[in-house]
């Protein structure tokens, strides 16, 4: 009987080891999210880790220009609408994505692919775009040490807007009627 309470304690005990290790709060990339809400209620919600600067080069080095970048840190960033959306005429229809991007210096591409749930990269799931959609690029007025992504109303849009460093990229997602 005690060597069976003990073996339940030992278990329960590497369950809370386990649980605080997975705590994403404390990761070195932090956990955060953009939100937009359309006035029939209808959202775009991303989740994504903001890497900090730290004093590195961050685009064309640490991110490489032309590359497929998982546009955060750690798990993938998720986009997930409950509107149907266009971006740059492109129809996005609601539900449950990824997101990617391709920096270069003067152009970003954004992915949305339709396969969830992955580390983020390597990236191997071309086959599952649903688009890839091109966005303005220009400096921000100082420097961004935490990677953000934001999602600003107007009207019946959204824009989405990503920064770090000295970049700020940018797409407009419009509501479809």
């Amino acid at each position: 009987m005690k060597r069976m309470v003990l073996t339940i304690l030992f278990t329960f005990a590497l369950c809370l080891v386990a649980t605080a290790q997975q705590d994403k709060s404390k990761r070195p990339s932090p956990p955060a999210q953009a939100q937009c809400k359309f006035s029939d209620g209808t959202t775009i919600t991303m989740d994504y880790s903001s890497p900090r600067m730290k004093g590195r080069k961050i685009f064309g080095d640490l991110v490489p220009y032309g590359e497929v970048w998982r546009t955060g840190a750690n798990d993938a960033t998720t986009f997930v609408t409950t509107a149907n959306l266009t971006a740059e005429g492109k129809d996005i229809p609601a539900g449950n994505y990824t997101i990617f991007t391709v920096p270069t210096q003067d152009k970003w591409t954004l992915i949305v692919n339709k396969h969830t749930g992955e580390w983020g990269i390597p990236y191997k799931y071309e086959s599952e775009e649903l688009a890839r959609e091109p966005m303005s690029v220009s400096k921000t007025s100082g420097p961004v040490e935490n990677f953000t992504i934001n999602l600003n109303q107007t009207d019946g849009s959204c824009t989405l807007q990503m920064s770090w460093e000295n970049t700020q990229a940018s797409i407009k997602l419009s509501e479809k009627k």
